[in-house]
């Protein structure tokens, strides 16, 4: 196999590092800055563990001065900038990154260890997502209240509108930094907030790269910065009083910790998942079981919407159960992503490896029995696995109890949609769901009980670029992220009394 290496080929992006004994150096972004460091932290594709580039590890009298900085001075002049002219320079950033998608297609390959295809998504996915910023800008409206109706406020009125809330900080997963960055963006300075984002350790580079657009396509330069800062160490960054709202995307147990130290502020939580799949005796089986194989080995399970879970109705049990093994079959080729061929590329990381090899074995250990794949490949590669469990061992399984992000699902036979709601509620996760099946009044019974944020008909669970809103329950999540939804999360409301007493206004009987 190829050592990976970064090929960036755009002179654009030159600019941002400089090469060393064969490792480029990346900078940072610092509001109107790029900056260097004096200690660096490795980047490592999972491809082959190989060292592909390094990033400055920021001391926090830098971040001090940045955040002061943006707070002072950047929220203000991404404030100022009138929102027709924050549209047109997303869609020059749209532009931008059309123009070199092949460098953002390569550099998901190698660092994420995305496939090509995949890779393409994540980019198509971010152009659209900045065009169609002119949709959120439909949920910036405020109110109109009259004050007669209730006797305190006769002869008054007034107006509720919404404003920016500040300084806003972006804590991106390692899953799909472009994508989820430009979605950040996007929703927290429509309205006028200025930025702050903190991108993953594992995976920063399409996020530097997508700051150098941003410069280029005019964005106000004191009004965002990425801070390249290991996660354990930004408990002084979540706390700081001058960021009044944090948008984070990753685990439960991230999320937890966040809420810890950051006190009283806004928040958009979109934490961890693992969705089950409900199919009924109506379902179109064949449909059914090649959506659910994408649910389950799409990015290798490395998405917080991937199936986990799938429960059937005992009449359909073994059609569905052969039906799925034979498209798994079919399906799964693990490798190199940079091999057209390939349709599962490798985990972000060993730890991950470890998790997944782990929770087979204590699954294996408690009666599972495994109907397709579950071989560790190498020390990031795995083979998506099916296992078979009982509904009577499911909820001691590890895999039950936590969100192991790659790609594995129980399979889980059901009498009823009863059975089906309850195992599925009984995880501490409520993502989403996805209903296979044609009987109404199950289906409908099956939206009114399932506790998740969204519900997929005949279709496996995908976020997408957020047209329709997605988010979790209990302790997936907080706030909704989709066009439009996510505005009332960066935003203040305020109340503007306007009182016209003994002003000859109103005459009131």
């Amino acid at each position: 196999m190829e050592k990976s290496s970064l090929n960036i080929k755009s002179k654009e992006f030159s600019e941002i590092f400089e090469v060393k004994e064969g490792i480029p150096y990346f900078k940072t972004y610092l509001a109107g800055q790029w900056i260097g460091g004096d200690e660096w932290q490795e980047v490592v594709s999972p491809i082959d563990l190989n060292t592909i580039a390094k990033i400055p590890r920021l001391h926090w009298n830098q971040i001090d001065n940045t955040i002061d900085f943006i707070y002072k001075k950047g929220r203000w002049s991404i404030r100022d900038t009138p929102g027709e002219k924050r549209l047109k320079i997303y869609e020059r950033m749209a532009s931008l990154i059309d123009r070199f998608r092949e460098d953002f297609i390569n550099v998901l390959i190698i660092n994420n260890g995305k496939t090509r295809a995949s890779a393409e998504g994540e980019v198509n996915a971010s152009i659209e997502r900045l065009i169609r910023a002119d949709l959120d800008v439909r949920q910036t409206k405020g109110d109109y209240v009259p004050g007669d109706w209730s006797s305190e406020t006769l002869e008054t009125e007034a107006v509720v509108r919404r404003e920016p809330i500040g300084v806003v900080l972006a804590v991106v997963p390692f899953n799909y930094p472009l994508f989820d960055t430009v979605n950040k963006i996007v929703y927290t300075t429509v309205i006028g907030n200025a930025i702050i984002i903190k991108p993953p350790s594992s995976t920063p580079l399409p996020i530097l790269m997508l700051a150098k657009v941003m410069e280029l396509a005019g964005f106000p330069k004191d009004s965002f910065a990425v801070i390249t800062l290991p996660g354990k160490d930004m408990n002084n960054v979540v706390a700081d009083k001058r960021i009044q709202a944090i948008s984070l995307t990753g685990s439960t147990e991230t999320g937890e910790e966040v809420i810890k130290h950051a006190g009283i502020k806004q928040f958009i939580m979109e934490l961890g998942g693992g969705d089950p799949a409900i199919v009924l005796v109506d379902a179109d089986l064949v449909w059914a079981a090649q959506r659910i194989v994408t649910g389950i080995i799409s990015y290798t399970g490395q998405r917080c919407d991937s199936v986990k879970l799938v429960l059937a109705e005992e009449e359909i049990y073994d059609n569905l159960k052969e039906l799925i093994v034979k498209e798994l079959a079919k399906s799964v080729k693990v490798g190199d992503p940079r091999d057209p061929s390939t349709t599962v590329g490798p985990v972000i990381d060993v730890k991950t490896a470890d998790e997944w090899e782990n929770a087979i074995k204590d699954a294996i250990e408690k009666g599972g029995k495994i109907l397709f794949g579950g071989r560790r490949i190498g020390p990031t590669y795995i083979e998506p696995v099916l296992i078979e469990v009982t509904k009577e061992s499911l909820k001691d399984m590890y895999f039950y109890n936590k969100e192991v992000f790659a790609s594995a699902a129980l399979l889980v036979k059901v009498k009823n949609v009863d059975e089906a709601i309850e195992i599925s509620n009984g995880r501490r996760y409520g993502l989403d769901a996805a209903i296979f099946g044609k009987d109404i009044n199950k289906i409908r019974k099956l939206q009114r009980f399932l506790e998740v944020g969204a519900i997929y008909i005949n279709d496996y669970p995908r976020h997408g670029i957020g047209y329709f809103p997605f988010g979790g329950r209990k302790d997936s999540g907080i706030g909704r992220e989709g066009i439009g939804y996510t505005i009332e999360y960066v935003t203040a409301y305020k109340s503007i009394i306007y009182n016209y007493k003994g002003k000859g206004i109103w005459e009131y009987l």
